[in-house]
């Protein structure tokens, strides 16, 4: 129309910022409420326990706290939690290593199968893997007979203990060599056999500098969770003090007699030995990090 006023047009400058940085202005009030619930969460559950620990080993004073960590029964607990640790982690290595390999190398039938198999103790409740030894390595169990005409004690003894140990434990290095076995591939292991390396002058040259990261970072949570464990080794322990109770298992059986001081100042090494093993888990992803081709998962 002739008397009609011209129509404005209306710019929008577009916001130089990028997506992401716009996202990020947006959702400041978001990013705060998530932050304040992780850090209430890890607070409540993580930090107030661990402090309420030490809190009550100290409540008695210094005194009584090297005490109760001096008595024999803390004393051969400690060594008893220590040995099976030093036994179990190292055939877990031995173990995972061979496994991952076979899985990352090979195509065999029954390769699904043991694959499966691996994680079966993170399936299976410690308590019924430790009742599966009783029943077959114990006095009335399938091997039971044969096991006593032979003066062989394993249920209720320390073998008993570091086999429960070894089987709850098994799948940690297998599961952290096998995607960086995967991840590195064959090249380099082609490579040395046609220059005529022999199989262990490949796996100790050439597999297992590559897949260091890997192992350390297995051994470390294997060794945490040996120990730690309680379910498997307590049914198979048979409590003995002094002989069979590893740290879990006496600071169960001083916190029952109602010895707090003691019970709590047995857990306050375990949870130290938790922490070191917290510290020594995040120097292996630093320093995986840190190298150029290092694999980090």
């Amino acid at each position: 129309m002739a008397g009609a006023a011209p129509r404005r047009v209306r710019t929008v400058v577009p916001d130089p910022r990028p997506p992401l940085a716009r996202a990020g202005a947006d959702s400041l009030l978001t990013r705060v409420v998530l932050t304040t619930l992780a850090c209430g969460f890890l607070g409540l559950f993580v930090a107030l326990p661990i402090v309420s620990v030490f809190t009550e080993a100290l409540r008695g004073g210094i005194h009584a706290y090297v005490e109760a960590i001096m008595q024999p029964d803390s004393i051969a607990a400690l060594k008893l939690t220590l040995l099976t640790a030093a036994v179990s982690v190292p055939l877990n290595v031995v173990f995972g290593i061979a496994a991952a390999w076979l899985i990352a190398r090979y195509h065999f039938p029954g390769k699904n199968l043991l694959t499966t198999l691996i994680d079966l103790p993170f399936s299976v409740s410690p308590v019924i893997s430790g009742l599966v030894f009783v029943l077959l390595l114990g006095a009335r169990g399938l091997l039971g007979p044969w096991l006593e005409a032979h003066d062989i004690h394993i249920i209720f003894a320390v073998p008993g203990i570091i086999l429960a140990t070894t089987f709850i434990t098994f799948p940690f290095v297998a599961r952290e060599v096998l995607p960086v076995m995967q991840e590195v591939g064959t090249d380099e292991e082609e490579a040395a056999l046609t220059l005529g390396a022999s199989g262990w002058q490949i796996l100790f040259r050439v597999t297992l500098p590559k897949i260091r990261w890997g192992v350390l970072y297995g051994v470390v949570l294997c060794n945490a969770r040996a120990m730690g464990e309680f379910g498997a080794v307590s049914v198979v322990s048979g409590h003995i003090r002094g002989l069979t109770n590893t740290l879990p298992l006496h600071v169960e059986i001083l916190y029952n007699e109602y010895n707090m001081v003691g019970a709590f100042a047995v857990a306050s090494i375990l949870t130290l030995l938790a922490l070191l093993t917290l510290a020594a888990k995040k120097i292996v992803e630093a320093r995986q990090a840190a190298e150029p081709h290092g694999t980090i998962r």
